[in-house]
């Protein structure tokens, strides 16, 4: 497993610096847009990333476990796989490790958003969907994807929303190596190593 997960980074960190890269990007674009309109922003692109992740993260497991049609998984092992692996991870991503780097630069607004919690009522049933859209058509391709991606925004504009004024480049700097860390570690995990531990485990 400690081999697999080494691959899986190794195979992922190309686009997971392409993501950074954009997102830097972003941010040198958008960096005087008020806290208020990130917030916003954070709360369209973290739900997303949510419904990805659990679609992903579920499908790994019953493809790997179940196979498409080969054998019924157990709907509850799906849903709990799912969602930890989905809103974990996102959390971890989105908000823990952006937060980190707030804390690490001193931004004026810095402030951690527990979108499960702060926005339940959004992102719980989108993590169910999620899951619920891998039980019965299974995938991993295009949502891997978009969920990096999706990912690496989300955490940009949780930062923006700290922010509060121009950065220098040195913020810029240790932002694009947050951002790096927000995506590649926590949705390699997400949507790889953590379903197939189930698999491992039930297969022993």
């Amino acid at each position: 497993m400690i081999k697999q997960i080494l691959v899986e980074l190794k195979n992922h960190s190309p686009f997971t610096l392409f993501g950074a890269l954009t997102g830097i990007i972003i941010m040198v674009l958008f960096h005087n847009i008020s806290a208020r309109t990130s917030y916003n922003i954070f709360y369209i692109l973290h739900p997303i990333h949510v419904i990805l992740s659990a679609l992903v993260t579920a499908s790994m497991y019953k493809l790997h476990k179940c196979g498409e049609f080969r054998v019924k998984c157990n709907v509850w092992v799906i849903l709990a796989i799912g969602y930890i692996g989905s809103i974990g991870i996102a959390t971890l991503s989105d908000s823990v490790i952006p937060y980190l780097a707030e804390v690490l630069l001193g931004m004026p607004n810095r402030g951690i958003h527990i979108g499960f919690i702060e926005k339940w009522w959004l992102v719980n049933p989108l993590a169910i969907l999620g899951i619920a859209i891998a039980y019965f058509w299974p995938t991993t391709k295009f949502p891997h994807a978009g969920h990096v991606l999706l990912s690496t925004w989300a955490s940009l504009f949780h930062i923006i929303m700290a922010a509060g004024e121009t950065l220098n480049w040195l913020s810029y700097v240790i932002v694009f190596l947050f951002l790096f860390l927000a995506v590649w570690i926590p949705c390699c995990v997400s949507d790889i190593v953590f379903p197939l531990l189930f698999v491992k485990q039930q297969e022993q």
